[in-house]
């Protein structure tokens, strides 16, 4: 086998948790405004290596987007139009 090293790996700015930096945002999920930016276009909950946020926040997170999908304020996925 050959021994080769992977130097090519992507060194990106390290994401900041939104919610330690800034102390005025809360996690809310009558909130849908804050949530929009933790879900993908297709209603996906992004992940915590994509959303920078630590454990304890992304777990708040999903509890959120979960109580928002049932109490209908977000919604599970999205229609897409071709």
């Amino acid at each position: 086998m050959s021994d080769l090293r992977f130097d090519g790996r992507r060194r990106g700015r390290r994401k900041v948790d939104r919610f330690l930096a800034d102390k005025t945002l809360v996690i809310d999920y009558k909130d849908p405004s804050v949530l929009k930016y933790f879900v993908t276009e297709r209603g996906k909950i992004v992940p915590r290596r994509v959303s920078g946020l630590c454990a304890k926040n992304q777990r708040k997170i999903t509890q959120a987007i979960k109580r928002a999908r049932m109490l209908a304020l977000m919604p599970f996925t999205t229609i897409n139009h071709h």
